[in-house]
């Protein structure tokens, strides 16, 4: 695969730091390995890794990854959906969504599951992530869609560039009171430049725009809110980035908050992850529109066993 662009930035930064940060699926390591194999240029120069690139500068980017031999393994699965062209999981806490190859990991995710469960699934884009049309966070839970071909692949894909006939909603619970009923957070998201497993509302690298609706379900013990939040955009980690960037950060979320402030909800709860489940899909196919719930995991249910999904 060839990537081929030119930079949008306000000062020079070193080429290996700039690219880390703007391809989330590659660390540093990787990609100073792929400058000492001469897979980055510059202005169509090979270049070394401490280098500076500067605005408007053209990069060229030949990525070929070992490829992965992915073992199915038998790892139960909470189908939700299944037909001959869609699947849909309401993942575990805990389980990647694929393999990745570049740092030797390729056990115990989604995919392994689904090559084990699954007959067929669509093999467009990365190798290592057969049928996976959008990815959820290690410890994110709830509704994923998988595409059993290429054809339901494309159209899934469509939708979600056009924003169109595909609504996904979340449900989190927030450190603080929420006062407000609805309200919109609004901004331009992406990659932080100076840490790569962050997305930042300021100083990003090739911002998009991201917009999150957000509901106030109930407030749990005068300190915490539970809200659904829908997403109208599909970017990474943007309800949590979003959510953090006005004060009220998800519960256990250990990259955008202090997870020192969850030791309550640790001895009370029980609950060690980062407090966000997709609870549901609204989709139209096959000329119909679709809604789909994936039920609570059992640690959420311990904070919010009172909640019916289908009312809210």
């Amino acid at each position: 695969m060839n990537i081929n662009f030119c930079t949008y930035i306000e000062k020079k930064q070193r080429v290996d730091i700039y690219l880390s940060a703007l391809l989330n699926d590659f660390s540093r390591s990787y990609i100073q390995k792929m400058i000492d194999n001469w897979q980055v240029k510059v202005n169509n120069n090979i270049i070394k890794k401490n280098i500076k690139i500067d605005f408007k500068d053209e990069l060229n980017i030949d990525v070929f990854t070992k490829k992965l031999e992915i073992e199915k393994e038998n790892i139960p699965l909470d189908i939700v959906y299944e037909d001959q062209n869609l699947a849909i999981i309401n993942k575990d806490a805990w389980i990647n969504s694929h393999p990745t190859p570049w740092e030797d990991w390729k056990s115990w995710t989604l995919v392994n599951a689904l090559l084990y469960h699954i007959k067929d699934l669509s093999w467009i884009g990365w190798v290592e992530r057969p049928g996976i049309v959008h990815r959820l966070d290690k410890d994110t839970s709830g509704l994923i869609m998988i595409a059993k071909n290429d054809k339901m692949m494309l159209y899934l894909q469509d939708l979600i560039k056009k924003r169109e006939k595909i609504w996904k909603y979340y449900l989190a619970i927030v450190n603080w009171v929420i006062k407000e009923n609805n309200f919109i957070v609004e901004s331009y998201i992406w990659r932080d430049p100076n840490n790569r497993i962050k997305m930042t509302t300021r100083n990003w690298i090739n911002p998009k725009i991201a917009i999150s609706k957000v509901k106030l379900i109930k407030i749990i013990d005068e300190k915490y809110s539970l809200v659904e939040v829908k997403i109208e955009t599909w970017r990474t980690h943007q309800i949590r980035v979003h959510l953090s960037s006005i004060w009220y950060p998800i519960i256990w979320d250990k990259v955008y908050w202090n997870q020192k402030v969850n030791k309550e909800v640790l001895s009370k709860y029980w609950l060690n992850r980062q407090a966000l489940h997709s609870y549901k899909l609204e989709i139209e196919i096959y000329e119909k529109n679709h809604l789909f719930y994936a039920k609570l995991k059992d640690d959420f249910k311990k904070i919010i066993w009172d909640i019916d999904l289908k009312t809210l």
